[in-house]
């Protein structure tokens, strides 16, 4: 594949980017490089948009076209940043710049680099426990409370997928986001006891401290460490648990849950707007507002504004850079009871965002074109038909993630990533077969191998079940690829949930000291209350 590093893009240098990063002005700093590589070290700012998803991500997360745009990769050699500054022109981007010599340059330059993902959300959730002093307890004290018997109740505030994987023995799932509007009935006697745990940190804090600033009257701590401080201590987890919150509203008790969740919105700033307002900014082509739905992926699905994302919100508060990616843009969060956006809201102003709470919640009446990127043909090749091709010399690129190529793949099936497809020596007259888990993405991918020569290029949807099915053979290779060369898996995030202690104690080293990289411009960013 022919190299685009020797074509001109525009670039800035790390000075003037770190001016950018905090005049006010939106910006969308993108580290294009696949997400191993982003966990292992990014700038502070900066959003996830790997190479190999940026046409199929960016419109939801920098939806308008003539936003300033600031991408990098490791610089040197590497040429990701050019080619993902080629690809958003493609689309219509206009204020495209790369930062020149990339990550390198930028720490040569003085500037930080941080290790892990989501972190202005986790150091928010550090910094928030400082401010606020967050009663916690130790993993511990939980389990000797436990088995004494003590009026508690213990309160997952993670996604009920995360939840099922590990939780603490009698946890319940209660998301984040659903407290202010579930709490009460989990816990229906003032005096019971109620910690909010998460897997490590942030979400124990931000779950505690929100129970905390609405005023309920219950004693409330975060677990420290999560179910991480659980696991060190030898604690037995549990695993596939199923216990939840009950998806039923008592109406009743709405009024005055959303008289109370409106206070703590107004001791924090946060503007209610109306649907005019908010439609007049959807018309604003100067400025980028996100429609934010917080409520839970059951109401979502029933019916939403035009749109808006489904962002529960914990969520979006732990992890804001996988929902948006411009940095001072505005965020209108909305439910249908008035219980939950508000509190969300809260956060979010505290975190630097431009966050309003829609009145009207989900009954406003919107219209909001959706931005949309054209995906290009590829022929899509059935399982079967996918069996009947294996015979005839077709070259087999699996472009899945490098993990579920190592537990399964076809035979004889080489792994590829793509930005470094064109490494992999294909013979351009014969026909490749792309085998992917989202046809867009091979679709995407597939323009890079014509550009190197490649003509005849399929894709194939399948999963190694339906492989079997075919009678294709499949194999695992938990070595290959080798560590090095999954740039699209970032270790020490995973393996502190399988078994590895010291990659749990790294994870909670690495969470804990975030405060202590950070500069003043970025702590200045943060805005808590006066008086926590």
């Amino acid at each position: 594949m022919p190299s685009i590093s020797d074509q001109a893009f525009a670039t800035i240098d790390s000075h003037t980017l770190k001016q950018w990063l905090h005049d006010g002005r939106e910006i969308a700093l993108l580290d294009v490089r696949e997400h191993g590589q982003y966990g292992e070290s990014h700038l502070f700012y900066a959003a996830p948009v790997p190479y190999s998803r940026i046409e199929v991500d960016i419109v939801r997360l920098a939806p308008r076209r003539d936003v300033r745009v600031v991408v990098y990769d490791n610089g040197g050699l590497d040429d990701t940043a050019a080619r993902a500054a080629r690809a958003l022109a493609a689309l219509g981007y206009t204020q495209v710049h790369g930062l020149a010599g990339g990550i390198a340059q930028w720490q040569q330059d003085g500037y930080a680099a941080f290790a892990g993902v989501n972190v202005p959300s986790k150091t928010f959730g550090e910094l928030a426990e400082e401010v606020f002093h967050t009663p916690r307890i130790g993993a511990r004290e939980l389990a000797a409370r436990q088995q004494r018997g003590d009026d508690l109740i213990v309160l997952d505030g993670r996604p009920y997928a995360e939840y099922q994987k590990m939780s603490i023995p009698g946890g319940v799932c209660c998301p984040n986001g659903e407290l202010a509007l579930r709490a009460h009935t989990l816990a229906k006697n003032p005096k019971t006891t109620i910690v909010v745990n998460c897997a490590g940190r942030t979400r124990s804090i931000i779950g505690a401290q929100t129970l905390i600033n609405l005023g309920v009257p219950n004693p409330v701590y975060a677990l420290e460490n999560g179910t991480q401080g659980w696991y060190l201590e030898d604690l037995q987890l549990d695993h596939g648990a199923r216990r939840r919150y009950d998806d039923h509203i008592d109406q009743a008790a709405v009024p005055a849950l959303a008289a109370r969740s409106a206070q703590l919105a107004e001791r924090h700033g946060v503007p209610y707007v109306n649907a005019d307002t908010v439609q007049a900014w959807l018309s604003d082509a100067a400025r980028s507002t996100f429609l934010c739905d917080v409520r839970s992926a059951n109401e979502h699905a029933q019916g939403s504004l035009p749109g808006a994302q489904h962002t529960p919100g914990g969520q979006l508060i732990q992890a804001t850079d996988q929902y948006l990616a411009v940095r001072g843009a505005r965020i209108v969060v909305f439910d249908d009871e008035g219980v939950r956006a508000p509190v969300v809201a809260s956060w979010l102003r505290q975190m630097g965002w431009d966050a309003t709470v829609l009145k009207e919640g989900v009954k406003a009446s919107l219209t909001h074109p959706v931005a949309q990127v054209s995906t290009p043909a590829l022929t899509n090749l059935s399982d079967a038909g996918l069996a009947a091709v294996l015979a005839d010399g077709a070259q087999l690129i699996d472009i899945r993630p490098s993990m579920q190529y190592r537990a399964s793949h076809i035979a004889g099936a080489r792994w590829g990533v793509r930005p470094r497809l064109d490494q992999l020596n294909l013979d351009t007259t014969r026909p490749v077969i792309l085998l992917a888990e989202d046809e867009a993405l091979a679709a995407w991918a597939a323009g890079d191998l014509r550009a190197s020569g490649v003509k005849d290029i399929k894709v194939n949807t399948g999963t190694p079940d339906s492989w079997t099915e075919h009678a294709i053979a499949l194999e695992s290779t938990p070595a290959e690829p080798a560590d090095s060369d999954c740039i699209d898996y970032l270790f020490f995030v995973h393996d502190r949930h399988d078994g590895n202690k010291a990659a749990a104690r790294q994870y909670l080293a690495w969470e804990t000291n975030l405060v202590k990289q950070i500069d003043e411009r970025e702590r200045a960013a943060y805005r808590f209350p006066a008086h926590g």
